[in-house]
């Protein structure tokens, strides 16, 4: 068997485009999509991307049209994207309005072993028993070099960092700036 992925099939997803995800905005590598079940990132191939930067609006409901694919040894299913189409707009609420706050914890494996995993599901459940886990984002992240204080996490607040926080501390910072 020659090719890494086998074809599985071809879907259309019909969303609300939310906006570009990118390290520099001139380079639009993914799209931010709204569906019935929430937000997704999309992969843009590279023939596509030139011209789906300056003809794309936030609020724009698109079309995606791909073909799912899926990696025989690691069954992991990729989407191949052929056509992106605008079919109609309805305005955004609150257009690309971001949370006010993000929070970024470490996934490595110094982190992780020493608490990461639990760290980041205690700061999903405090978000979420407080009513805050939609004005936060919580990313992901790489090593932050702050190995000795592992698990390593930093809230962003605007401009601000806050280090070295813990999960009720950073729900507790969050209301008071959020007012909420």
């Amino acid at each position: 068997m020659n090719e890494k992925y086998l074809t599985l099939s071809g879907l259309n997803i019909e969303g609300q485009f939310l906006g570009f995800v990118g390290k520099e905005t001139g380079k639009c590598k993914h799209l931010r999509l709204r569906i019935g079940s929430g937000n997704i990132k999309i992969k843009i191939p590279k023939n596509l991307r030139c011209s789906l930067g300056s003809s794309l609006l936030p609020g724009e409901q698109i079309r995606i049209n791909a073909i799912s694919k899926l990696n025989p040894r690691s069954h992991k299913l990729k989407l191949q994207v052929n056509q992106i189409q605008p079919i109609g707009f309805c305005p955004l609420k609150n257009p690309l309005s971001q949370p006010k706050a993000k929070i970024m914890v470490c996934q490595k494996s110094g982190c992780l072993k020493r608490g990461g995993k639990g760290l980041l599901s205690d700061l999903e459940k405090t978000l979420g028993d407080r009513g805050l886990s939609d004005q936060v984002i919580i990313e992901h992240t790489g090593c932050q070099k702050r190995c000795s204080s592992a698990p390593n996490c930093v809230l962003m607040l605007g401009k601000k960092q806050y280090k070295k926080v813990h999960p009720e501390g950073i729900a507790s910072l969050l209301e008071d700036v959020l007012k909420v």
